[in-house]
């Protein structure tokens, strides 16, 4: 009997898919560069299986039924070319290659039109979930080239997580679609991880709480409009005590990775023109973190912090935080859409946001009750300009004001960074401002540039160059916006 799908790359994200498709009733080939690995999964985790190994590449496709499906879990980049190089050779017209990793979107729009011109169907799916999700269910966002997804639309929805009866999976849009609403998702990651790192440092330092304290507040979070799976975990993360028996969250030290996705999505916000401030502050912070020997030399140079122990309610500003958490968690969702409502025109893709809020819901690490507020919103209007304009989140952000005012407020007087709330404030404020002191900064322009400018009494579109010397002279620069 043939295989269903193949699958190259035994890592553990390549083995619990492995095994949630063979959970689900399909049939699975796999391979992996390493021989050993397939012989040791096989005797494994993939014991008393219906998983077929194979040795060679040869091997694998002889052994799909067809039109052949080959999903690549491999790393992003070059060896996602290597393999297509491999195996484009030994597949047919319609046959099919996925590429699960997290590979950026402008890799997939060439990856599928380079097959496209071989007869080959390229798909680029996000994946979103850790090892848990690959193994349970995780969100998939699949992309590339639509007559590919009814081949393998029934094996992604049959192991994706399941939220309300729907699958966390459904086509996203052409070439590299997928992958991009993927990035997207990584970014509005990393921002929902930095604004709970702010949270723990204003609590545990600015109030001085213990572990278990933090893990009783973040419990209760969870069970409120705060609800999702990373404030889940991290409430986890507080409970739990090293071999001595002290939090072991304190014994880590203060240096964070990150694989590039966060700022692929701050680059290309900067590319598009999109003020996707709060990821780029959370993508920053981590560099900054990485600085830990700098940190070391300048916190025993430079001037201590201004502030002395926070001697108000501590209640009333745990509670305030939590708002500052949530308001500021809308801003991050907020410019993530907004990014994509402007790429998908930019590039083509005709995203459906309501249907990319349903797919996050489940399975993925940003899923929480919060996306089917998104959802409702995009229901109630899919031509939404901006998240911030929905009623829901008009009225949310209005009663977390003040408290989100008040935690910024504390950061800043103990000296507690505070980068994500504070830039997230500043866009809402930003955003919300009828009038911005940009009309200084276009006279600057056209005074040392003559870069032109428009007037508040004349129509858009019509540009004015001011002599501001006298000595200027009278012709302007081009006008272009970059």
């Amino acid at each position: 009997m043939r295989a269903n799908i193949g699958l190259i790359g035994l890592a553990v994200m390549g083995q619990n898919l492995a095994l949630n498709m063979d959970d689900h009733g399909f049939r699975v080939a796999v391979h992996n560069r390493t021989i050993k690995t397939v012989d040791e999964f096989l005797a494994g985790p993939a014991e008393n299986t219906h998983i077929i190994g194979c040795h060679t590449l040869e091997e694998l496709v002889d052994a799909l039924d067809s039109p052949r499906v080959v999903m690549l879990m491999v790393k992003a980049g070059e060896v996602v070319d290597q393999y297509i190089g491999k195996l484009a050779p030994l597949l047919a017209p319609s046959d099919i290659i996925i590429d699960g990793g997290n590979s950026l979107f402008t890799d997939t729009n060439r990856r599928t039109q380079y097959l496209k011109g071989l007869g080959i169907h390229f798909i680029g799916a996000g994946v979103s979930g850790g090892e848990e999700g690959a193994r349970h269910g995780p969100a998939m966002m699949p992309g590339g080239n639509p007559e590919a997804w009814p081949t393998v639309k029934e094996i992604f929805q049959a192991i994706s997580a399941q939220v309300d009866g729907q699958p966390c999976c459904e086509w996203v849009g052409e070439n590299g679609a997928g992958h991009y609403v993927k990035m997207v998702h990584n970014g509005i990651e990393y921002g929902d991880m930095q604004l709970i790192c702010e949270a723990y440092h204003l609590l545990s330092e600015g109030l001085g709480l213990t572990a278990d304290e933090l893990h009783g507040i973040f419990s209760g979070w969870n069970q409120s409009r705060l609800s999702s799976y990373l404030i889940e975990i991290t409430a986890d993360i507080f409970a739990f005590k090293d071999t001595d028996g002290q939090p072991l969250v304190e014994k880590i030290l203060d240096t964070a990775g990150q694989k590039g996705t966060g700022k692929w999505t701050g680059i290309n916000a900067l590319d598009l023109g999109i003020p996707l401030t709060l990821i780029g502050e959370s993508v920053f912070a981590r560099c900054l973190s990485a600085q830990k020997e700098e940190r070391l030399t300048a916190a025993n140079t430079l001037p201590t912090r201004p502030g002395t122990a926070f001697t108000g309610d501590k209640q009333a500003m745990v509670a305030a935080i939590g708002d500052a958490l949530y308001a500021a968690k809308i801003i991050s969702y907020a410019q993530g859409f907004r990014l994509m409502r402007e790429a998908s025109c930019e590039y083509g893709f005709a995203l459906n946001y309501g249907e990319i809020a349903l797919m996050w819901r489940g399975g993925c690490i940003i899923r929480s009750q919060f996306l089917n507020d998104i959802k409702h919103a995009y229901d109630q209007d899919p031509g939404l300009e901006n998240l911030l304009l929905a009623d829901f989140f008009v009225n949310a952000i209005h009663q977390a004001d003040a408290g989100w005012r008040k935690a910024v407020m504390m950061g800043i007087e103990l000296g507690i960074p505070t980068p994500a709330f504070s830039s997230a404030l500043a866009y809402y404020d930003g955003y919300r401002c009828a009038r911005l002191p940009a009309n200084l900064l276009q006279a600057q322009r056209d005074y040392f540039g003559a870069h032109s400018y428009e007037r508040v009494d004349q129509p858009r579109g019509q540009f004015f160059h001011t002599d501001w010397t006298g000595h200027g002279g009278k012709t302007a620069s081009s006008t272009y916006s970059v």
